[in-house]
């Protein structure tokens, strides 16, 4: 596979973990360089280390993995997004939900990149270099996870009453999504 491949590849793959950095961005109070990277570190983490499992996996688990990874990326952000809207709608004036959170981090980091390990299972397939390909993965996932927690941040200013919300719905938007592409066109 080539370098350019990867590359494209690993922007593909960061994409769930693009739009849930946007939706966290609104949210993540205070805005520091310490708990942006903190997210922005379990994300690339979780994306880089997927395909390796999913590449040690090998062929013998595909099929099981492939038939529920849909399901599990949905429940977990069907629960976070539903989560996120009820506390919007709890008329606080302080948001409640935190992206930075730990256990919300890695919910979020496992939900975006289980995609990632059906790749690493099919990458087995192929002579790839799977320590260049995993940190390819996760550099250009923390490089749109920062992106996007800036650009959710900036953006948040103006949708501050509707944040959680907003947010919620597209951790649920995202998860449908994983779950038809599954479905329908895997």
């Amino acid at each position: 596979m080539s370098l350019l491949s990867l590359i494209i590849l690993a922007i593909g793959l960061c994409m769930d973990s693009f739009a849930v950095s946007l939706s966290s961005g609104v949210l993540m109070r205070p805005f520091t360089w310490q708990r942006i990277g903190k997210f922005a570190l379990f994300m690339a983490l979780f994306q880089g280390a997927m395909p390796v499992i999913g590449w040690l996996l090998g062929l013998g688990f595909r099929n099981y993995i492939e038939t529920y990874d849909h399901w599990i990326a949905l429940g977990l952000l069907l629960f976070l997004g539903g989560r996120m809207i009820y506390e919007g709608l709890q008329h606080k004036e302080e948001c409640c939900f935190d992206p930075c959170a730990t256990r919300t981090a890695v919910c979020l980091a496992l939900a975006t990149s289980i995609d990632a390990l059906a790749v690493g299972i099919s990458l087995s397939f192929l002579r790839v270099d799977m320590l260049l390909s995993a940190s390819v993965i996760a550099f250009t996932t923390l490089l749109f996870s920062v992106g996007g927690l800036f650009i959710g941040h900036y953006i948040g200013s103006r949708l501050q009453k509707y944040a959680e919300i907003v947010g919620g719905v597209i951790l649920i938007t995202i998860g449908i999504k994983i779950c038809i592409e599954h479905l329908f066109f895997a």
